[in-house]
């Protein structure tokens, strides 16, 4: 997987937990979500989430480097 999925599968996963967390123990983890969802709105953007930077220091290949060896 590349970084874009991970990112997208990363992101749900925190909104899913946190809305859970939301309902079951503290309103104030709906705050969390709000959070991942400005983060991603802010990247569609700027093209940068500091998650991929975590990602890519952990040795995920970004997503020009899986196409080029898909070709």
């Amino acid at each position: 997987m590349n970084v874009e999925r991970w990112l997208r599968l990363v992101a749900g996963a925190f909104v899913m937990a946190s809305l859970a967390l939301g309902y079951w123990v503290s309103p104030y983890w709906y705050l969390f979500t709000a959070f991942v969802g400005l983060n991603l709105f802010q990247s569609a953007f700027t093209n940068w989430c500091p998650l991929m930077n975590i990602l890519k220091a952990l040795g995920v290949e970004s997503c020009e480097r899986s196409t080029k060896a898909g070709a």
